[in-house]
Order: structure tokens, then C-alpha cells, then sequence
């Protein structure tokens, strides 16, 4: 039998090809995201690139590799200070008027950045780094559940002197008898109606641990102890 298909370091666009080959034709209610805005010198480096004409020649391959017609979620994967953001943004809005694309999002912004983008194209989704320990995105977090928008915190469990032994977070997830990588997702879904996790995982049995923090119901109390730690 052959071995499964794995992430190539050196191939940076493979993950789009390993996601079209484990679900394609995609069904149901898969939703399909990838990112466009950066170059790979090496496969340590990523530098944001934000020209127009790089951003679409960035999304036709990944239509190809992707095997659609239509990318459900074509992401920004940083804004670029070297070109105007109504540039940047105005070509993902030109794919989605071309059908190319369905949904627009952004990655690492601040409200100030999404709000000018939302008046060149609706944005629906907005992917920054944010967990227990890091929450510089607070504002951020309040505005898209305010106006309907899927906020994607990546690092979403937290880490270091928050999580270890002892921790607010440990002692809460002792109590309920869940792991602190649990309470930490449990804490987001409470934290906005809006969080949509992306936590990392390495196994099936890593995955299942994650996908069971959907079920879990933190108390009034929980919730506080958590958010009001130092």
C-alpha cells in the first residue's frame, strides 16, 4: 500500500494539493480556505508580498491545485506596507466578481484595517494570533462578532507560564477533567460567537482531543478565573 501523501517543506504549495486529495470532490459542508500575499525564498523564510499582479497570479494555481472553479476562502496573508491597501484588497474583490472567488478574508489586522477593507469588499474572516496568554487582538475579537465576521485566531492554545503547571488554566482543566489544550479551545468558543479555532495537530487521537472541546460548557465562573489571570 503506498504511504500517505505528506506536507513537502520544500514544495510550500503541497498543502493545497494534499487537501485536494483527501477531499476532493468536496462535499457537503467542507469549506475550502487557503492564502495569498507572500513569496517563499527558502523553506524557513516568508516574506509578504502584496502586488496586485502577484496576488492573482498567486490564486490561479491554487484554483488548479485546489481542483475548483471557485476558492470558498481566499485570504490575505498579511497587508503590505509597500503597496496601497486598496490596491491589495481591490484584486481579491476583482476575483470575486470574476467568480473566481467566494469569500474574502484577512490575516494579522487591526479594526482600523478592516474597516477600510470592508468598504472595498465585505470581509469574512479575519485570521490574527490570539489565545489565553495573547490578546492583543481584543478590539479585533468585539468587532468581527459585532458585525458578523469569522474570526480564525491561529496559536489558538495557550502557552508558557499561562498554561504550565499550577496555571489558572491547569487548575480549571483539573477540575473539569478535560486537558488545558481543551480549556483553552472551550475558552475561545465562549470568548465570541464568531471564534472559529484553527488549532495545529500532529495525530488523530490529537485531533479528536481538539474537536472535543466543542462540547465542553465552561462555568460563569471558569470563564472568569481564566480571562481575569495574569
Amino acid at each position: 500500500m503506498a504511504a500517505p501523501p505528506r506536507y513537502d517543506v520544500s514544495n510550500p504549495c503541497s498543502n493545497e494539493e494534499l487537501i485536494a486529495e483527501a477531499l476532493h470532490p468536496y462535499a457537503g459542508s467542507v469549506t475550502v480556505a487557503t492564502k495569498v500575499g507572500v513569496v517563499r525564498p527558502s523553506p524557513t523564510e516568508w516574506v509578504t508580498h502584496g502586488h496586485p499582479a502577484y496576488l492573482r497570479q498567486q490564486a490561479e494555481p491554487a484554483l488548479r491545485r485546489l481542483r475548483v472553479d471557485r476558492i470558498d476562502l481566499l485570504q490575505l496573508h498579511r497587508i503590505d506596507p509597500a503597496y496601497p491597501l486598496a490596491d491589495q484588497i481591490g484584486v481579491l474583490k476583482l476575483l470575486k466578481d470574476e467568480g473566481r472567488v467566494r469569500h474574502v478574508g484577512l490575516s494579522e489586522v487591526s479594526v482600523a484595517e478592516l474597516r477600510q477593507a470592508s468598504k472595498i469588499t465585505p470581509i469574512a474572516s479575519v485570521q490574527n494570533a490570539y489565545n489565553l496568554a495573547a490578546r492583543d487582538h481584543e478590539a479585533v475579537v468585539d468587532y468581527t462578532a459585532e458585525h458578523g465576521i469569522a474570526f480564525l485566531p491561529y496559536f489558538p492554545v495557550a502557552a508558557g507560564a499561562h498554561a504550565g503547571p499550577g496555571s489558572p488554566l491547569a487548575r480549571v482543566a483539573t477540575e473539569i477533567g478535560i486537558t488545558p489544550a481543551q480549556a483553552s479551545l472551550a475558552w475561545l468558543l465562549h470568548r465570541s460567537p464568531t471564534v472559529i479555532p484553527i488549532p495545529g495537530t500532529t495525530s488523530i487521537a490529537h485531533l479528536e482531543e481538539n474537536v472535543a472541546a466543542l462540547s465542553l460548557e465552561l462555568t460563569d465562573t471558569h470563564v472568569h478565573q481564566l480571562s481575569t489571570a495574569p
